[in-house]
């Protein structure tokens, strides 16, 4: 079985094949949890791909709401990344320091904003950098860019329409956190919010989509496997979440692999549904 959309991965080798090309961007898209002691920005400014720029969506977001890095307008995302010199002509190849953990946050948010030419670097900067490639340390100055972004309502989820889909049971909704904090026997990284899962909801990790012990994705039949093993029909409409709309963006890049395109991601995920005092909480 191989990958229904391969365009959403590109390989460390096809990488340094390309490393000059002036079509291609490259995005560092690392973040880290509020409980993990690691700096974003200084990780970037000690080592990254030569010509990469950083994509911190602490910056690249909704600065309004109180919910962690909610998607931020049309206008504002297409300021901020053509700042960085990437424009609509483009294509862009994200990375994350962690193998395949939030780089695909990124590349959700390029397509959630109209740009399909996005891909994710397959094993990350731990890949890259075990192979021995070249690294930078400098600043970048990239030459600004013109990006027209165009909002795709159809791949992002509200709160009032998961509480619909969680009524009705007319979308899947698939669940990205480990797997103890969906059970609720283990306590949620972000202060004052309770585990569980919404009802209904399935119990899919991120490792269900990249192994663990190489950061790298999983083979199209495994990935599908793990969705057949937990009862998930991918030809239906499947809402994915997690946290704060970050890990659910993975589950989302492993359904457009199979070919499922549509695939929504529940923005505000466990940070706003678990919050709220008059939502259901399921415990195992």
């Amino acid at each position: 079985m191989t990958y229904a959309n391969p365009d959403a991965l590109v390989s460390t080798d096809w990488q340094a094949e390309h490393l000059n090309d002036p079509t291609i961007r490259v995005v560092d898209g690392s973040s880290f949890l509020p409980n993990v002691p690691r700096d974003a920005q200084e990780e970037y400014a000690q080592k990254h791909i030569p010509g990469a720029v950083l994509i911190d969506i602490e910056d690249v977001k909704d600065h309004s709401s109180d919910l962690p890095h909610m998607l931020p307008t049309p206008d504002d995302f297409a300021a901020k990344v053509g700042a960085l010199g990437i424009g609509s002509e483009h294509m862009v190849v994200v990375y994350d320091s962690q193998g395949v953990r939030t780089s695909p946050r990124v590349w959700w948010m390029f397509r959630v904003f109209g740009h399909d030419n996005v891909a994710v670097l397959d094993g990350g900067l731990p890949k890259w950098e075990a192979e021995n490639r070249p690294l930078a340390a400098d600043a970048e100055s990239p030459t600004p860019a013109s990006f027209n972004a165009s909002f795709r309502p159809e791949l992002v989820r509200s709160f009032d329409q998961v509480a619909s889909a969680v009524e009705s049971r007319d979308e899947q909704i698939v669940d990205a956190r480990p797997a103890g904090r969906f059970a609720g026997t283990d306590a949620e990284p972000r202060p004052g919010i309770p585990s569980g899962h919404m009802p209904g909801s399935c119990s899919m990790p991120v490792e269900t989509v990249v192994d663990a012990a190489t950061g790298t994705v999983l083979p199209a039949a495994a990935i599908k496997a793990n969705f057949d093993a937990n009862g998930v029909d991918i030809a239906k409409p499947i809402i994915t979440t997690c946290g704060s709309g970050v890990a659910a963006c993975t589950t989302s890049l492993g359904l457009y692999l199979l070919g499922h395109k549509k695939s929504a991601v529940y923005d505000g995920s466990w940070s706003d549904w678990g919050s709220r005092a008059d939502t259901p909480k399921n415990t195992l």
